[in-house]
């Protein structure tokens, strides 16, 4: 009894000894994947000709979201970083003995700069996110982005032309003018104060259109919601609302069209507003006072 319950023991100590090492390779491996897919920002600082002139910034991906941030400094800081997992040799068997070679996750971002005209753009098959400081008053900023991406814009002053495809644009605390359009995604704009001689434009196929200006906006609306509802807090004079369709004559041909374009002023009268989308809804909001 003795010699068989010393030999259960025996037994019992090497099976744990067995599982721990198993469990100490498993930890092991989840630390190799989790540094193997961690991809530490890189940094680039772009100095202008003229600092505290107005300049321009144009700034341009295919893949990944960009954020830019107006701050006290005189340089343009850039942070870059991929979204790709890394991939090793050897994780795929093709066969006879043949292993796949997956490429690591480089990337290519470039800055140039000539004469306060700042032009940013990256190699096009990576996917990576930028991240701007950038002096808080710009001339023009240009800034667009296609695949799985967002655009955020914060504290900046100037003109802003802001372009994606399959993502969300939210422009916070800015002032001056924008021109904002996606096709998939929501575009939110928050304005601080607005260019009162700009004509501005916030569109999207799907998603909804959400914009702030100060109480004191003046601008001649044209809005439309092909699928949604239009809301405002502002007092809106309207001026057109058509109710059926409109008869158009081109080429000795007559074309029928469904006019559902709302038209007004807000504060009399100013520079145009356009906003549309096909689904969801409008909000034109007054910002508190």
């Amino acid at each position: 009894m003795e010699i068989s319950t010393l030999k259960n023991n025996l037994n019992n100590i090497r099976m744990k000894k067995i599982q721990l090492a198993g469990l100490t390779i498993l930890l092991l491996f989840v630390t190799v994947v989790i540094s193997a897919q961690s991809n530490p920002p890189e940094q680039l600082t772009v100095v202008l000709s003229n600092p505290g002139k107005p300049y321009t910034l144009k700034l341009g991906l295919l893949n990944g979201s960009i954020k830019v941030s107006g701050y006290g400094g005189k340089d343009i800081v850039v942070e870059v970083s991929s979204n790709e997992k890394n991939k090793t040799a050897g994780t795929e068997d093709a066969g006879n003995g043949m292993k796949r070679i997956f490429p690591g996750s480089n990337y290519e971002v470039t800055a140039r700069e000539e004469d306060n005209v700042v032009f940013i753009n990256s190699d096009h098959n990576k996917h990576i996110s930028l991240i701007l400081k950038i002096p808080q008053d710009v001339k023009k900023l240009i800034v667009s982005t296609v695949n799985d991406g967002i655009i955020e814009i914060d504290n900046v002053k100037g003109e802003l032309e802001v372009n994606n495809v399959n993502g969300a644009i939210r422009l916070t605390n800015i002032s001056g003018s924008a021109v904002a359009s996606t096709v998939n995604g929501e575009v939110l704009a928050n304005f601080n104060s607005v260019d009162a001689s700009a004509a501005m434009a916030f569109t999207t196929l799907n998603g909804t259109v959400d914009v702030t200006f100060p109480a004191n906006a003046k601008s001649n609306l044209k809005l439309k919601s092909d699928r949604g509802e239009i809301f405002t807090d502002f007092d809106v004079v309207i001026e057109k609302s058509a109710q059926g369709p409109v008869k158009i004559t081109e080429s000795g041909m007559q074309k029928l069209r469904l006019d559902d374009w709302i038209m007004g002023k807000i504060n009399g009268g100013g520079p145009q507003i356009l906003m549309k989308n096909m689904n969801g809804n409008i909000y034109l909001r007054k910002a508190k006072s």
